[in-house]
């Protein structure tokens, strides 16, 4: 019992002993607050926006400039992180190559659809965009073309066909007066027969005529010749003096290198398939001192013109050859249609496209009731030196865009004489205010001209 006792006190002393020795007993963790639960991360949607043009054949370096266009505005589009629905947006480019050939179009267009796209941008011709809208038409998606101009695609009453720049009809009648005032009588007309040249050019006679200009030669090719000294031949026996031609660069630049060839002195007239870096490349000597036109204003004239031509080129590291501006604004005219919608879905959204009222690059976009640009104004341009010389805007849309721009330039003028006045005066003293003062009156005067001009032009309207 003894030894008992004695081992327990032992035991008690022992623990007494380490408790003084300051030895306690770990206290047991305390569980750490549980961190707030992360946001729930926002659900993201695809949005496919299908895209074609010819990448193969004579007219693949315009295809490359559409499909470039599109590309600037997907990036841009990214970039931004927009929302719709509630859900971030990523927008995503599915291109395809109709090689400028209608039952390539219509297969391509078919294709788009089977993969359900969101929207359509393109087709790039008219004698693919035409067939291929119907197909777009039946599954409901949105359709809008930067560069297709035969008035035919609007005007089937497909409530999904679109475009944003101004068609053959009003090109073509801007083209016929401006024959008429370069001082011929007689015109030969040659066409490609595709939906683009042969729409054109039937556009041009009717105002050529109505100015008065006799066409004395009609004569047709095609989208895939380099030949044509048979009936340039029969042209020179007609002594025209300008020669019209509706189709693109591909065969309008050796067309106009042959007249020089065959001593064919005629002015060469052209609309917009020939208004490109590629036909004066393709013309060499030949282009010099002819004419073509575009739609709408040049870029240098737009507000929005320079900013989009240095970013273009600066991710290219190519000249934008015709269309690319128009491309952007198509798929920018279709991502606020969406935005306003709130919706990425073809039938929710097609509504709004039609409500548009976007202010793009090339134009404040505006549809009229078959999907046309509201008041699409037409440019004209002379090959000069290897570049294209700006000549004149026809229409009352752009004698106001013009008239607009010159009061932004003169009011620009003012505020930097104003600057001048201010650093003068800190710098010089009385005679350099006189002075100053001076320049602030001149640009005032360019100011008031200027405004008198656009409400002229709004007048004329």
């Amino acid at each position: 019992m003894h030894t008992k006792f004695s081992a327990i006190a032992l035991s008690v002393a022992a623990a007494f002993a380490l408790t003084a020795c300051g030895q306690k007993e770990e206290p047991k963790p305390v569980a750490a607050p549980a961190a707030p639960a992360a946001p729930a991360a926002k659900p993201e949607v695809l949005v496919k926006l299908g895209h074609v043009a010819p990448m193969t054949g004579p007219q693949a370096h315009l295809g490359k400039d559409n499909e470039n266009g599109a590309v600037l505005a997907i990036e841009e589009l990214n970039a931004k992180g927009m929302e719709i629905g509630g859900a971030k947006v990523k927008f995503e480019l599915m291109a395809e190559d109709d090689a400028a050939d209608p039952k390539q179009g219509a297969i391509v267009a078919q294709k788009l659809v089977d993969a359900k796209v969101n929207g359509v941008i393109g087709h790039l011709n008219s004698g693919t965009t035409i067939p291929a809208s119907r197909l777009y038409a039946e599954a409901g998606i949105p359709q809008v073309s930067g560069s297709a101009t035969n008035p035919k695609y609007t005007q089937q009453g497909f409530a999904t066909a679109f475009r944003v720049m101004a068609n053959d009809v009003q090109q073509g009648k801007s083209l016929g007066e401006f024959a008429a005032k370069q001082g011929v009588k007689t015109v030969a007309i040659v066409d490609d027969r595709t939906a683009y040249g042969q729409g054109l050019a039937d556009e041009f006679r009717k105002a050529a005529e109505a100015s008065g200009l006799k066409v004395v030669a009609t004569e047709y090719t095609n989208d895939k010749a380099t030949d044509f000294k048979a009936i340039l031949t029969k042209i020179k026996s007609t002594k025209a003096e300008m020669v019209f031609f509706g189709g693109m660069d591909a065969q309008g630049g050796p067309m106009a290198k042959q007249m020089k060839q065959l001593g064919i002195k005629s002015k060469f007239l052209g609309g917009d398939g020939v208004c490109t870096p590629e036909f004066m490349k393709l013309g060499g000597e030949a282009a010099e001192g002819n004419y073509c036109s575009l739609p709408g204003m040049p870029l240098d004239k737009l507000a929005k013109g320079p900013e989009f031509r240095d970013k273009f080129t600066k991710k290219f590291n190519a000249e934008i050859q015709l269309y690319a501006p128009y491309v952007y604004d198509a798929v920018m005219v279709v991502a606020d249609a969406m935005k306003r919608a709130d919706s990425v879905e073809p039938a929710k959204y097609l509504p709004a496209v039609g409500k548009t009222s976007y202010d793009g690059v090339t134009a404040l976009i505006e549809f009229d009731g078959v999907g046309d640009l509201k008041g699409g104004a037409i440019s004209i341009y002379q090959y000069k030196g290897g570049k294209l010389e700006y000549v004149e805007t026809l229409g009352a849309v752009g004698d106001m865009s013009i008239a607009k721009a010159e009061v932004k330039e003169a009011v620009a003028e003012v505020k930097d004489a104003a600057k001048a006045v201010a650093g003068a005066a800190t710098a010089m003293g009385g005679e350099a205010i006189k002075a100053g003062a001076e320049a602030v009156k001149s640009g005032a005067e360019a100011v008031k001209g200027a405004a008198e001009a656009a409400k002229s032009a709004v007048e004329k309207k």
